[in-house]
């Protein structure tokens, strides 16, 4: 398993100490760069990488650290963190003593902490790692330097830290595998967790998260299917019978804790004009169920800047017309994440969101706060569709590679052009037994179409009568 080693100093790491942490493997090792610069490589006499190290990332969030290597990580220090990468290459020992080394010495030099604390290396860190005589695995052809193995059908990337994020090395793999038409493969131990960012991306491209499991293997986490490695994939297992076998891990889940998640799924439409400040309506909803704007963003994970619709804007303008997509996070003391895409389209720019925020046992999701939500949606942020769901899951929103209920349907917006669309009759008069509260202005309204508690499955027959209803099909 590869080994990734982070350095969260206190102070901005300059040259010399950046130097230093290089010289941890002595002055014989060689130092090239991949990623168009935004990675340094430590490699052996052939040049094949040993460790690969990610420019540094200015964490200004508080309890982002800690949201993805768990309780304990931040630095002592009350300012801003920077955050340090080093991945160690698979199959080399010597490696990971190697990157625990140069993380040691970063703070050493700059203060702060190691994560993890007890990684190889990290003791004695002021003498070099022997690495004479080390030879790495030689690089796969044309990979990222995030990916370990490539194959024609599929680039495999192993991790193994408390909550897989959506880092900028983990995208930049996913976006390559993507246009090279093959499958971004995730291998983890059972007690790795997804990030919400990374659980949705790899659930809309041909990707997969691949556990180990020491009964059957290999399986999947997020359907549970057993996997085998074959023609240069994990795949789906078959039995005799043709069927794919649902591995126990996945099904041993414990019993619902009483924890519950709230998901906004929405999509915007703005005017292409030179004033436009996006992000409005993500903060619109932030502010609506958390009771607070959202603490900060990023193009990946972890999300090191503090909130600004202006440089959000700034950045989808400079992107344009390519696509821009951002996590956005909250403050610790209320969960919640959501990924935000920009896109220019012919009739403008769309903004398509999903946020999630995070309840515990003894927390009601704010589920009451939804329709006056949906309302300043439509009249202030150009609102198109929203979906509203609740589900039993964790409050700290990651994702555990076992059996999770599905979201149930809570409620179901349209926007004042697909009322139009829909027709303002069919819009207005539907079949479900709550009658929809109309939004926006009275001349071109929204509607907002109530669909059940959150807690019982009939909100799925109420939602697909609603779907039918709106498209003109018959009622089944």
């Amino acid at each position: 398993m590869t080994k990734d080693v982070i350095a969260l100093t206190e102070r901005m790491p300059d040259p010399l100490s950046v130097l230093a942490g290089l010289l941890a493997g002595g002055p014989d090792l060689r130092v090239e760069s991949a990623g168009d610069g935004a990675v340094v490589q430590l490699c052996d006499a052939e040049g094949q990488p040993l460790v690969s190290i990610e420019v540094p990332l200015l964490l200004q969030v508080p309890g982002e650290a800690s949201r993805l290597l768990g309780p304990g990580c931040e630095p002592s220090g009350d300012g801003p963190a920077w955050w340090i990468e080093a991945r160690a290459a698979v199959g080399v020992p010597q490696a990971e003593e190697l990157a625990g080394a140069f993380a040691a010495r970063m703070t050493m030099l700059l203060g702060g902490r190691v994560w993890p604390p007890d990684a190889p290396g990290t003791v004695g860190a002021a003498r070099p790692v022997d690495v004479s005589g080390i030879t790495a695995v030689p690089a796969p052809a044309a990979a990222q330097p995030a990916v370990d193995m490539l194959t024609d059908e599929a680039a495999v990337v192993l991790q193994d830290r408390p909550v897989v994020p959506m880092t900028s090395w983990l995208s930049e793999a996913l976006r390559a595998t993507v246009e090279s038409d093959r499958s971004l493969q995730v291998v983890t131990p059972p007690h790795c967790r997804l990030s919400p960012p990374t659980r949705l991306l790899l659930q809309s491209t041909p990707s997969r998260w691949v556990v180990q499991d020491e009964r059957c293997g290999y399986y999947d986490g997020l359907t549970g299917a057993v996997l085998r490695w074959q023609d240069g994939a994990f795949a789906p297992d078959r039995d005799e019978s043709g069927e794919t076998p649902v591995a126990d891990a996945f099904m041993d889940a414990p019993e619902p804790a009483g924890e519950r998640q709230l998901i906004v799924s929405f999509r915007t439409l703005h005017r292409a004009e030179a004033d436009l400040v996006l992000g409005g309506a993500v903060e619109a909803a932030w502010q609506a169920l958390t009771g607070a704007p959202p603490a900060g963003w990023g193009t990946s994970e972890p999300a090191g800047l503090v909130w600004s619709r202006r440089q959000l804007t700034d950045l989808a303008y400079e992107r344009a017309p390519r696509p821009t997509w951002t996590v956005v996070v909250g403050s610790p003391d209320r969960p919640a994440v959501a990924t935000l895409r920009v896109i220019r389209t012919p009739e403008g720019v769309e903004e398509d969101v999903t946020l999630t925020v995070g309840y515990g046992p003894n927390e009601k999701p704010a589920v009451e706060a939804l329709p006056e939500l949906a309302d300043e949606l439509v009249t202030r942020h150009g609102l198109k569709t929203m979906m509203c769901q609740v589900r039993e899951a964790r409050r700290d929103l990651s994702a555990p590679p076992r059996f999770e209920p599905p979201p149930l349907p809570y409620a179901f917006v349209l926007g004042p052009a697909e009322v139009v669309e829909a027709g303002r009759d069919t819009a207005s008069r539907t079949p479900l037994k709550e009658p929809p509260v109309r939004l926006g202005h009275r001349g071109r309204p929204g509607y907002y179409y109530a669909l059940g508690d959150g807690e019982g499955a009939e909100s799925w027959t109420a939602l697909e009568q609603l779907m039918r209803h709106l498209r003109g099909a018959p009622p089944l």
